[in-house]
């Protein structure tokens, strides 16, 4: 199926470029094709490469933890609900251990943490997957429960509403919330639909009602800040529980006597690996979307929305937010651009800004995340992998555009 994607995003761009070129004279189209290639490949190994040190760090600092038997303890959390959607994990598999540090850092909107450890949680995943190239069920669910995670402390979607002088930031907290739980939702119905598993026993809904009590708490906690103060605080709480993690993973190896240095750099060294390994596979999927973007697919898409339901005689407000929609699946920096285009543009308190900035924190960057914890692995055939994560993020869509019109209009 990727293959069809990714072919059909080409076959796209070009018959768009070319109705560019014959029907509204834009002689330079493609030139500007050729460009796109050429700064997106660049920007395939400028993000590699990126990744080389927080991917040292953390793969070292997780061998570390394994070494001394910490992550088997912290897998023990989150194992029960694991053993009911992922069966064919076994129990006590370090795979336990590193997805619940990932969901655990995605939730608390630690990205530099969650994605070296869920590329460590894909590699974990893929030792049961025998070296296949065809993803198991348990690397599906895996990864769209990443591409539609629910994110608690959407911290940088406030400071960006802050900076361009919102009255009141943190006004979108509940209809994020609402909408990103809806892709989750989404995401694992539709992949234990397709897998055939149960969500409807004691451990599944008794874990998630703990999690709606913790969504409940911290959204609480989050909402009652200062607008001056919620920024600082939330920073303070990411920054102290990512250094808290650092020292509980040395002390640990401290305490059961191992050589933490020589741990360290044993892990730190597949670090290393693993982001030049990405480099074909973020080159593949990042020019394929440089390419729909520079030759006016998106734009076409939105203008093709707008007819359709204003003949359906549908309210088109939200039209104007839909560039970081369309994005948001293909790019997580051309969404946010989009995302502040929008606030300059319509003011950053517009009913289509407020729109777009709860789109913006709705769902993940789909095709990127496929890109990298795939291709860490060399999956090459991701089964309904692209379809359950596309369902995801269509639900966190719909979701966010009613729950603006529930709040703001």
């Amino acid at each position: 199926m990727l293959v069809h994607i990714w072919f059909g995003f080409f076959a796209t761009a070009f018959i768009a470029a070319l109705y560019q070129w014959l029907v509204l004279n834009q002689a330079d189209i493609f030139g500007l094709l050729i460009q796109s290639t050429f700064d997106m490949a660049s920007l395939s190994v400028d993000i590699s490469i990126g990744l080389v040190g927080v991917l040292c760090l953390w793969l070292g600092l997780f061998k570390v933890a394994e070494n001394a038997g910490l992550i088997q303890i912290l897998s023990r959390g989150l194992e029960p609900l694991f053993l009911k959607l992922m069966p064919g994990i076994p129990k006590g598999h370090p795979a336990h251990g590193s997805m619940t540090m990932n969901i655990a850092a995605n939730m608390l909107g630690l990205d530099n943490a969650a994605a070296p450890m869920g590329l460590r949680a894909m590699r974990d995943l893929q030792n049961l997957n025998h070296g296949s190239d065809i993803a198991s069920n348990a690397q599906i669910l895996f990864l769209v429960l990443n591409t539609s995670s629910v994110t608690l402390l959407p911290v940088t979607i406030f400071l960006y509403r802050a900076q361009q002088g919102a009255a009141d930031p943190t006004s979108v907290f509940i209809p994020i919330l609402l909408a990103t739980s809806a892709s989750t939702i989404t995401g694992l119905m539709a992949v234990a639909w397709v897998q055939k598993i149960n969500l409807f026993n004691r451990v599944v809904i008794g874990y998630f009602s703990g999690f709606a009590i913790l969504l409940a708490a911290l959204g609480s906690w989050l909402v009652s800040l200062p607008a001056e103060q919620m920024s600082s605080s939330s920073s303070l709480l990411g920054n102290l529980i990512l250094f808290a993690i650092i020292m509980l993973f040395l002390f640990s190896g401290w305490y059961k006597k191992n050589n933490i240095y020589e741990d360290f750099i044993e892990g730190a060294k597949q670090g290393f690996d693993v982001a030049i390994k990405l480099i074909p596979y973020l080159i593949a999927m990042l020019v394929a979307i440089g390419l729909l973007r520079t030759s006016g697919v998106l734009e076409g898409v939105i203008y093709g929305l707008e007819y359709l339901f204003s003949s359906l005689g549908f309210n088109t407000d939200f039209i104007q937010a839909l560039p970081t929609a369309l994005m948001k699946p293909l790019s997580g920096s051309g969404a946010r651009a989009m995302m502040l285009e929008t606030m300059s543009t319509f003011g950053v308190d517009s009913f289509a800004a407020t729109i777009s900035a709860i789109m913006q924190g709705s769902t993940e960057t789909t095709f990127y995340v496929l890109a990298v914890y795939f291709g860490s692995v060399g999956i090459k055939h991701v089964r309904h992998a692209i379809t359950c994560a596309l369902l995801a993020d269509l639900a966190g869509i719909i979701v966010a555009i009613l729950a603006g019109y529930w709040f703001f209009h």
